[in-house]
């Protein structure tokens, strides 16, 4: 084999990994395909002789794709929260991207990530998602090791958030959420009415329903029914801590659309609040949780 053909074969053995990077950094499958085929073109020009440690050469050159893209896309902010929620995934191309994409990184993660700063977020994803040392990371953000260890941390306090609630409390509520969460998904009248309170609220902004639709919904007969018919939405859901509370996060292919804010009393959900306005979800301090 020649020695573009071993180059080659090299970097596809790190392809795997550059992917997962890349993926974790941007929340598309497409734009990190893209990312791990620039680095392959800028190796490809450098030549073999250029480079002494191959992967993590690869790792700084993706980081900076990565990191010049989400600078551009904070420039642009060309995906506003709080635009029409999609009837099907849009971030990529269909299902299955969409599929990959949570699977690999996972909803609420992805939405929380969107919210970090993007020296911060490709801090926070080299180091704690792929170990990289903050030394490795510094040139990559153009900080000093310790401010790249600042960056990292201060992500990953955003990315824990703080419970409102003590720890017996917060277990129990985010029990209740994804059991409303789950019934929702499968629209099963029986299963929401389980998890319902009698008098169950429901509460919305008016660009989170369709025309015509009451901003408020009561008792549980009539909001189960209402969640049931729209419960397709819910396949884009996930349980997120909202300002220190699980609640659930819509958010299709990572990008958040909606916000519920989740009462819970006895074991029942007793009133949710459907966020959409854009100044009202930007001002949601949202988080994954310990």
């Amino acid at each position: 084999m020649d020695r573009d053909g071993v180059l080659a074969e090299r970097f596809e053995a790190e392809r795997g990994r550059l992917g997962a990077v890349a993926l974790r950094m941007l929340g598309s499958t497409g734009e990190a395909e893209e990312a791990v085929q620039e680095a392959w073109l800028r190796l490809d020009r450098a030549g073999p002789d250029a480079v002494e440690n191959l992967p993590g050469w690869l790792t700084t050159v993706v980081s900076r794709i990565c990191l010049d893209l989400l600078r551009a896309r904070a420039a642009r902010r060309e995906e506003p929260v709080g635009e029409a929620l999609p009837e099907v995934a849009s971030a990529d191309a269909g299902p299955e991207r969409e599929a990959l994409l949570v699977e690999s990184v996972g909803r609420a993660l992805l939405v929380v990530l969107d919210r970090l700063g993007p020296a911060e977020r490709v801090a926070f994803v080299l180091h704690d998602g792929f170990a990289v040392p903050f030394e490795q990371i510094a040139p990559i953000v153009g900080r000093t090791p310790v401010a790249a260890k600042k960056l990292a941390s201060r992500a990953r306090r955003r990315v824990r958030g703080t419970p409102a609630l003590p720890p017996e409390r917060l277990a129990g509520h985010r029990r209740v959420v994804e059991a409303f969460l789950a019934a929702s998904r499968g629209g099963d009248l029986a299963e929401l009415l389980a998890v319902l309170a009698p008098d169950v609220v429901r509460r919305a902004d008016p660009a989170a329903l369709p025309p015509g639709r009451a901003p408020v919904a009561r008792g549980a007969a009539e909001v189960a029914r209402e969640t049931a018919v729209l419960g397709r939405r819910a396949r884009f859901g996930a349980v997120a801590l909202v300002d220190g509370v699980p609640g659930i996060v819509i958010a299709p292919g990572g990008r958040l659309r909606l916000v519920l804010r989740v009462a819970v009393t006895g074991g029942r959900v007793a009133g949710f609040e459907v966020v959409a306005d854009p100044a009202r979800l930007a001002a949601l301090e949202l988080a994954v949780g310990a």
